[in-house]
């Protein structure tokens, strides 16, 4: 704000220890008693700044006041430490009683309130408005300066596409429709029985997401074995003991020769790998997954997978950047044994890919097991729904008898709701995404 108006000011900020020791403990007091609706600090452009970007994440209108037309750069841009703390009028009572118990009263007060539609109004001692406008037209010029940046720096038509889902109201946003019970453990009959199979958690140099992907097959009752692609080559694993093979996500030899393609080459020219990988692809009571890396990776050796000549090749994002989000994908009807009774299921999933856009070859048909969707539930065709530009929203492939599956988007990563940067508010510890893994025992019976 000085630097807009000119001034360089004549006062630095500072801040009281006590009041802010006074403040961190009455805020653990709020957030332990469910007080607490939204919580900004105000340090990076001050309380209107705040409570705007509360209202771009919430989609609710503001209105704050009464301010003082004198008074309104001091009130609602300074940056000293504070924050904005959202309570319901139910819990205003409570709320300042624990501000008074830390001796705050003095240091706080009560700023405004949201509205149920998207206007933002700042009011003065009159009720006449000093600002009077919408959600979308400050968010429009709030975003101006990203928005140009983007052009020049990455893809432009990918930038324009997410300036204008950034200001559309119309969006609904991350939404979800789950068609079954993510409680329903499908594979607790046979993990009852105590037979605990083995799968072999592929990996190489530069993959990082072996952990995740082991504890969701351990979660769903296999014995989930580290491989290390040296151990193929070496021979001193043939993959014989084991029901399953996974390649996990990550950066494979940091995808110097693109995605994937480092590691498919350390299988393809090497008799060891390759021997081992075909001999389990040939055994029909075996199932093959690949995440992310894993799928370009395994994308590469489609020619050596039964059912998997048509599956595409995977280009750099149409963003031209790496794409790490939150996405929503559906699941369609497909022969994938990962899939079975997921069919129709819309459910947002973590991404991170720099080249994850799906290429076909002329005429190829490959079978399509999931892709990307918007909040409405429609194919996602534009930036960022579709975060990396592929034809459809395609994003997950199978073969004709549902034995392996490839799909960019990591379900390792949010097998818990915990770790979903939103979710519906009534799921439960296990997210829905747990299921896949579930369908994987419940397969082998």
């Amino acid at each position: 704000m000085a630097q807009a108006h000119g001034q360089l000011g004549d006062a630095t900020l500072d801040v009281d220890p006590i009041l802010l020791a006074s403040a961190w403990a009455a805020m653990q007091e709020l957030l332990g008693a469910g007080l607490c609706r939204a919580y900004h600090d105000v340090s990076d452009g001050g309380a209107l700044v705040a409570a705007l970007e509360l209202g771009w994440a919430s989609g609710l209108g503001v209105e704050l006041g009464p301010v003082h037309a004198a008074d309104a750069l001091p009130t609602l841009f300074a940056e000293e430490p504070g924050a904005l703390l959202a309570v319901a009028p139910a819990d205003l009572a409570a709320v300042k009683a624990v501000l008074e118990r830390h001796h705050l009263t003095a240091a706080t007060w009560h700023l405004g309130s949201v509205r149920a539609d998207r206007r933002v109004r700042v009011l003065d001692g009159d009720d006449a408005a000093l600002l009077d406008t919408t959600l979308t037209a400050l968010r429009a010029r709030w975003s101006s300066v990203t928005h140009a940046i983007a052009r020049r720096r990455d893809d432009p038509a990918c930038a324009d596409e997410e300036h204008a889902a950034r200001v559309d109201d119309a969006a609904p946003g991350l939404t979800a429709h789950v068609p079954f019970d993510p409680a329903d453990d499908v594979a607790a009959p046979m993990i009852a029985r105590g037979a605990r199979p083995r799968v072999a958690i592929l990996r190489e140099q530069g993959v990082n997401g072996q952990v995740e992907m082991a504890v969701a097959f351990t979660r769903a009752g296999f014995d989930a074995v580290d491989v290390h692609m040296s151990d193929l080559i070496d021979g001193r694993h043939t993959l014989t003991d084991v029901h399953g093979v996974v390649a996990c996500g990550g950066f494979s030899f940091g995808d110097v020769l693109g995605a994937g393609r480092g590691w498919a080459m350390s299988i393809l020219h090497n008799p060891r790998a390759r021997a081992a990988l075909e001999a389990l692809w040939a055994r029909p009571a075996t199932f093959t997954l690949g995440v992310c890396n894993g799928c370009q990776m395994l994308s590469h050796l489609r020619a050596l997978i039964p059912g998997a000549e048509a599956w595409p090749s995977l280009r750099r994002n149409r963003s031209e950047q790496f794409e790490a989000r939150l996405s929503l994908v559906e699941i369609l009807p497909s022969p994938s044994l990962f899939f079975a009774g997921m069919a129709g299921a819309r459910l947002p999933i973590a991404v991170a890919h720099g080249e994850g856009r799906a290429e076909l070859a002329d005429g190829a048909q490959p079978l399509v097991a999931a892709r990307y969707v918007d909040g409405a539930g429609r194919v996602a065709t534009t930036y960022p729904a579709n975060p990396n530009g592929s034809p459809g929203g395609v994003t997950a492939f199978t073969t004709a008898d549902g034995r392996a599956t490839i799909m960019m988007p990591h379900p390792e990563r949010v097998i818990r709701t915990p770790t979903l940067s939103w979710h519906p508010a009534e799921w439960g510890d296990d997210s829905p995404w747990l299921r896949m893994f579930r369908n994987a025992r419940a397969w082998l019976g």
